[in-house]
């Protein structure tokens, strides 16, 4: 089983390599798409969805504990 602090580092580890990638993936595609952004725009639209997905992690894991108990 896994400790507590463990669980947080993986939380942590999963979100900065998501945040990462987000923002590599917008470099990469963007232009595909002549989408024309700064790189801080980049980091500012990772950081939304970033946002978005932790919130959305948060509620479905809550939802399915209350079906679970």
């Amino acid at each position: 089983m896994q400790s507590r602090a463990m669980s947080f580092v993986e939380a942590v580890t999963n979100v900065v390599v998501g945040f990462g990638l987000a923002v590599l993936t917008q470099v990469l595609v963007f232009p595909v798409f002549e989408i024309a952004v700064t790189f801080d725009q980049h980091v500012s639209i990772a950081a939304i969805f970033t946002l978005v997905s932790l919130a959305r992690g948060y509620v479905l894991r809550r939802f399915f504990n209350q079906q679970c108990s």
